[in-house]
């Protein structure tokens, strides 16, 4: 992978960035997203923000080998502390982390959010997380792509600012999911129950208590959910 050649998970996050867009690429590496985005035309400004030193200094000599420093400026800062108004971001990419991560951060970095009309996260784990996160502070699900990339499971959920609502198992599986059901989907989700069902035959053993109890229901329950989420 390099600033010419995204991985397959960054570049389906690539394809969701409008023309035109102020992009903040927050926890941004080698700075390797905004650097494509610029190359191929899609965007002309953007911001990479990254709280480690290491990656941070990569990215600062990543920009410059691509000759974009002009264009895209590297901050050491904790999440959107990264952003600032008189960037006027207006779409923030989040790659390559956890659901409860991605979500403390725009969490926590509220504030940053003020200009901004588009958020292109993808977890890696507990996508379900963000969804939540989307319901209860008034962001709408505009698509979600599931892909598989050597051997690992990835979504990528697009927000863009609005009310809606979801079912249950839209919250778990993502309603657009869940409406292709590709192979990547079913086979994700297969792995899933057979995980939970490993999980039960485990606690059936265990003595009851009334933790193992509400575990073994809540168990029986996102299992039979998947059933017949998969069968529809």
């Amino acid at each position: 992978m390099n600033a010419q050649k995204l991985s397959k998970r960054l570049e389906m996050v690539a394809s969701f960035v409008p023309t035109g867009a102020v992009v903040a690429d927050i926890g941004s590496d080698h700075a390797y997203l905004p650097c494509y985005l610029i190359h191929k035309g899609i965007i002309n400004k953007a911001i990479a923000g990254e709280v480690v030193k290491g990656p941070y200094d990569s990215a600062v000599r990543q920009v410059r080998a691509e000759n974009l420093s002009d264009k895209i400026t590297v901050r050491l800062a904790d999440g959107l502390a990264a952003v600032q108004e008189s960037d006027h971001v207006d779409t923030i990419t989040i790659a390559g982390m956890g659901g409860p991560l991605i979500v403390s951060i725009l969490e926590n970095g509220k504030g940053a959010l003020k200009s901004v009309t588009r958020l292109i996260l993808q977890p890696n784990i507990h996508a379900k997380v963000i969804r939540e996160w989307a319901l209860e502070k008034g962001w709408a699900i505009l698509d979600e792509e599931i892909l598989d990339e050597d051997g690992k499971i990835y979504e990528v959920l697009v927000l863009q600012r609005g009310n809606m609502t979801l079912t249950e198992e839209e919250v778990l599986l993502g309603k657009f999911l869940l409406a292709k059901k590709s192979d990547v989907f079913i086979e994700k989700w297969k792995k899933e129950i057979e995980n939970w069902e490993r999980v039960l035959n485990s606690i059936e053993k265990a003595e009851p208590s009334p933790e193992i109890i509400a575990k073994r229901e809540e168990l029986h329950h996102l299992i039979s959910l998947v059933k017949e989420a998969l069968k529809a």
